[in-house]
């Protein structure tokens, strides 16, 4: 009878995978803030409709100025990675975005909209920059087939922190909203704009607090040892890599299909997570009530990370969760605009169930192969994220004509277009 002799484990692949997850521990620090940061503008959205007395088409245009800084500082911010590398270039995002933070003191002293939106503009800034390297970087940490595992751990940080910010931020700057809004009807010109400075007033010590995380958090990345990592492929001098580097970005067609999908995908997550709570305003539900909806959205997603983490690739490709994921899209979506009241609602927040893993699997299967085109690829996906810019202030618009309900129309060619993506796209010259 032979006994088995049971081999050590090496200490230096034992080193390695503590590197790793020791990285992945820190990139899901910063996915806690994304989701902090990002998720707050669902409350700031009624917040500064009453602060600055805005209309629904103007308040929407939070969202306008907070993605569409990722469509225009993501291949500034790929450039800055090249010089920096991933972790110093985290650092100087999260510096970026502590300025930001900043500037909603005097945006909040001289309520000014406007100066709101620079703030938010600048804080999306800092934020592209992160995002164009903690994607890639958590994506290519590992082997590519259980990449939308990894990322899935990093939902559930960043939609932990989504779930947190409405409840925290809207304890504070919507207390006794539906109040205030009756008082304000009452008083005259004076008093009014006395209680609004007020309001305003309340979003200066949570942005404060914000500010001195992101320095602290800054400081703590700099200090680590964070791994440089690089795709298979992207030292174009590696003569044993499998990839073969083409001439442009232009050669990866399911790289550009990849794209639309994430941009029209962005477009319907922040619709099911900042906008519901304008829609269930809309429909005549209590700011005091609907300033939790976020949360709900939240909630929803990270049942779905969970799915993820278990099922992906054990039971299920990324692929097949991107199907999945889209049909369920379609169903609640429709459900969404064919129900009423509360039903619809909560057919909004389902829709964090169905998008939860779909940018978890569209990553890997967007920049799988690029090699040498690695990073300018993932600044690529990161202009995509400016679909949460363009999609709700496409749902404002059509709203102001049809009907908010009505106008969740659009999120239907989105998810059709992502199950095309998941069927056949993301093989199109591959």
């Amino acid at each position: 009878m032979s006994t088995a002799i049971k081999t050590p484990p090496s200490p230096l692949l034992s080193a390695q995978q503590n590197k790793t997850t020791g990285a992945i521990f820190i990139i899901g620090i910063l996915f806690f803030i994304f989701g902090f940061v990002t998720w707050a503008n669902s409350t700031l959205i009624p917040y500064l409709g009453i602060a600055c007395q805005l209309t629904t088409k103007e308040a929407v245009t939070v969202t306008f100025a907070f993605y569409i800084s990722y469509a225009v500082m993501a291949f500034p911010s790929s450039w800055v990675l090249k010089q920096t590398g991933f972790k110093n270039g985290m650092m100087l995002g999260l510096l970026v975005m502590a300025v930001g933070a900043l500037l909603f003191i005097p945006a909040a002293k001289t309520r000014t909209f406007g100066l709101f939106l620079f703030a938010l503009f600048v804080i999306g800034t800092g934020l592209a920059l992160l995002q164009t390297a903690s994607n890639p970087y958590i994506t290519i940490l590992g082997p590519i087939e259980s990449a939308a595992k990894r990322i899935s751990i990093m939902g559930i940080c960043n939609k932990t922190a989504g779930a947190l910010a409405p409840l925290i931020l809207g304890a504070i700057v919507l207390k006794d909203s539906s109040v205030l809004e009756a008082k304000l009807l009452t008083m005259n010109a004076a008093e009014k704009a006395a209680e609004l400075d007020l309001l305003a007033s309340r979003v200066i010590l949570p942005y404060v607090i914000i500010a001195a995380v992101l320095v602290a958090l800054a400081v703590f990345v700099y200090f680590s040892h964070l791994p440089e990592v690089k795709a298979e492929g992207e030292d174009s001098n590696d003569a044993s890599s499998a990839v073969v580097n083409r001439s442009s970005l232009f050669s990866y067609p399911y790289l550009w299909l990849g794209f639309i999908s994430l941009f029209l995908y962005v477009g319907v997550e922040v619709m099911a997570g900042d906008i519901i709570q304008v829609y269930g305003k809309s429909i005549g539900i209590s700011l005091d009530v609907a300033k939790h909806f976020t949360t709900y959205t939240m909630i929803g997603m990270l049942a779905g990370y969970l799915i993820g983490i278990a099922a992906i690739p054990k039971y299920i490709s990324q692929n097949t969760a991107l199907k999945v994921s889209a049909i369920l899209g379609l169903l609640f979506s429709l459900a969404a605009i064919f129900t009423s009241g509360y039903t619809s609602v909560l057919f909004i927040a389902f829709l964090g169930l169905a998008n939860a893993l779909i940018w978890p699997a569209l990553w890997p299967l967007t920049i799988e192969g690029l090699g040498k085109f690695t990073k300018t690829g993932s600044a690529l996906l990161i202009v995509g994220i400016g679909g949460g810019a363009v999609l709700p202030r496409v749902w404002a618009t059509l709203g102001e004509q049809i009907g908010l309900q009505q106008a969740f129309w659009i999120m239907v060619p989105a998810y059709l277009f992502i199950l095309y993506f998941a069927i056949a796209g993301h093989k199109v010259g591959k």
